[in-house]
């Protein structure tokens, strides 16, 4: 969803930022150590982008070698726990939607209607759990057949990016094998998910300058946008793809 179909992933981005360097500007002063701010390129997209949300926050502060409790979901966003920074950066996030609103990309949503045209079932797979907040402020909710998002991972206990879970699971909720189907992907880790379950393509859309991280991840088709491939190139490049690659 973000940063394919919606252009939320700057939006998480600022509030990641945020949350982090809020929290790394105190522990710093409480601790007497230096200060070192959360980063787009080196933080961001190396730890958090296309993460569920808590394992985002883990995989960040072990890269600070920073250890602390796990906590639960309920957690206040005072709290000094993994789940408590994952919840106050959810608040700003939906403070930033708030204030801002959501917009789509217009290439990805023209494409999913053609696909849609030529009876391509489609479906939403998001680490989010922001998906049908973000659907009804965009009226896009129609567009997808199931929605496998960070709710739905919780509740059936599905392993977060870069394991195929929620794209294995969308593709059975569709009724079609993972060798019939394409995934589309802006982050490292949902190419890597999209290249361990064996479907039909992966598609990466480099919106981040990071096109050869893609690519060496198993994307088989890197665009820089949707309105540069249609469906006739997506439905060649399957066909032409060896069994098993």
């Amino acid at each position: 969803m973000d940063g394919v179909i919606t252009r939320t992933a700057l939006v998480h981005s600022a509030a990641w930022k945020r949350m982090f360097d809020e929290y790394l500007r105190r522990r710093a002063e409480r601790l007497g150590e230096r200060f070192v701010e959360f980063a787009h390129a080196t933080d961001y997209l190396a730890y958090v982008d296309g993460r569920p949300r808590y394992q985002g926050v883990e995989s960040f502060l072990n890269s600070r070698g920073i250890d602390l409790p796990p906590g639960s979901a309920e957690d206040f966003p005072d709290r000094e726990t993994i789940c408590g920074l994952g919840n106050r950066k959810n608040a700003y996030f939906n403070q930033i939607l708030e204030r801002d609103g959501v917009q789509l990309f217009d290439s990805s949503i023209a494409l999913i209607r053609e696909m849609r045209r030529r009876g391509v079932k489609i479906g939403l797979a998001t680490s989010s759990k922001n998906s049908l907040v973000i659907l009804k402020r965009t009226g896009a909710a129609h567009l997808f057949a199931t929605v496998v998002d960070g709710v739905v991972s919780a509740q059936l206990g599905l392993k977060g990016k870069p394991a195929p879970d929620i794209f294995t699971t969308a593709a059975a909720n569709l009724g079609v094998s993972n060798a019939r189907t394409i995934v589309v992907e802006d982050a490292v880790p949902g190419v890597q998910a999209g290249a361990k379950g064996g479907f039909a393509l992966v598609i990466g859309v480099a919106r981040e300058e990071n096109a050869r991280e893609l690519r060496a991840n198993g994307a088989d088709l890197v665009v820089t946008d949707l309105g540069e491939t249609n469906v006739d190139e997506i439905s060649r490049m399957v066909r032409a793809k060896p069994s098993g690659s």
